[in-house]
């Protein structure tokens, strides 16, 4: 599972377009997203790296907030 905090979680339309996209990547089985920007993806490691989820985080126009 990656987890990730977003900097701009956006309105829920905007988060529901970001669960939209992490689902088409291959190997994703579950996205997760709370108003305060709390992103939790559930995939497969053979399908999928967590860089590959990061990348299309920030093509969908979001930012990740870097950890302290």
């Amino acid at each position: 599972m990656a987890q990730n905090s977003l900097e701009n979680a956006g309105s829920s339309h905007q988060r529901a377009r970001l669960k939209q996209g992490l689902d088409t990547l291959p190997g994703v089985t579950s996205v997760s997203i709370n108003d305060r920007g709390c992103l939790a993806v559930d995939y497969d490691s053979t399908g999928v790296r967590q860089e590959d989820i990061r990348r299309k985080i920030l093509e969908l126009g979001f930012s990740i907030q870097q950890e302290e």
